[in-house]
C-alpha cells in the first residue's frame, strides 16, 4: 500500500483516493498491480541479488504485465532495476536520482519487491514523498518535477518500461528538497 507525507509534518496519507486526488494535477497515477506469475518469480524476488540471467528469467515471469502495457500504453522495452545494501553503484546513483529533476519522456515504475520513495512538487509549491511498494505501479509523465530515493531498507525490484529511452536523461532543477521527517 502506498503512503503519501507531506514535508515539514507528519501529515501521512495512506487511503489511495485521496493519494490519487493529490497527484492528479500533476498528471501523476498509481495504481495497484497484483504480483503474477507467483511460481517463477517468487524464488526470484527473494533473492536480494539476481544475475543477469535471473533478471532476464523475473521479467520473462512478469510478461503478462508488459503484454498489458504495450497493447495499453504502447511500450517498446522493459528492464529491472534491482538495488540492495552493497550494491556497488548504489552512493552514485542514490546522488543521481535524489536530486530534483524532470525527464523529457514518462517515468514509469512496477515495484516489484522493496520500497521505494518518489517526491513530487505539488501545484503551490508544496512537496510530498510517495512510498511505493510491491505491487505499487506508478506513471510520472514527462517534465514533472520529482526525485527518487530509497528508504532505509536500500532495497528495490523495479520494472522499468519504456515508449523510448532517449527522453529518460534527467535534467536537474535548482529547487531544493524540503525536510521530511522519518515515519
Amino acid at each position: 500500500m502506498a503512503t503519501l507525507q507531506y514535508a515539514e509534518s507528519a501529515q501521512r496519507v495512506t487511503d489511495a483516493a485521496q493519494i490519487a486526488a493529490t497527484l492528479a494535477p500533476l498528471g501523476v497515477t498509481l495504481q495497484a498491480i497484483p504480483l503474477t506469475g507467483a511460481g517463477a518469480a517468487a524464488l526470484l524476488l527473494a533473492q536480494p541479488q539476481l544475475a543477469a540471467e535471473a533478471q532476464v528469467a523475473l521479467l520473462a515471469a512478469l510478461d503478462d504485465v508488459f503484454q498489458r502495457l504495450q497493447r495499453e500504453k504502447g511500450y517498446q522495452e522493459r528492464d529491472l532495476v534491482v538495488l540492495y545494501p552493497g550494491h556497488p553503484q548504489l552512493p552514485e546513483l542514490t546522488a543521481r536520482f535524489h536530486r530534483m529533476h524532470t525527464h523529457d519522456d514518462e517515468e514509469v515504475r512496477y515495484i516489484v519487491d522493496g520500497e521505494g520513495v518518489f517526491g513530487f512538487v505539488l501545484e503551490g509549491g508544496a512537496q510530498v514523498e510517495l512510498t511505493v511498494q510491491a505491487g505499487d505501479y506508478v506513471h510520472i509523465p514527462a517534465d514533472v518535477e520529482h526525485w527518487f530515493r530509497l528508504n532505509d531498507a536500500q532495497r528495490i525490484k523495479a520494472v522499468r518500461y519504456f515508449s523510448a529511452r532517449g527522453g529518460w536523461t534527467p535534467h536537474y532543477t535548482d529547487r531544493a528538497l524540503q525536510h521530511f521527517p522519518n515515519p
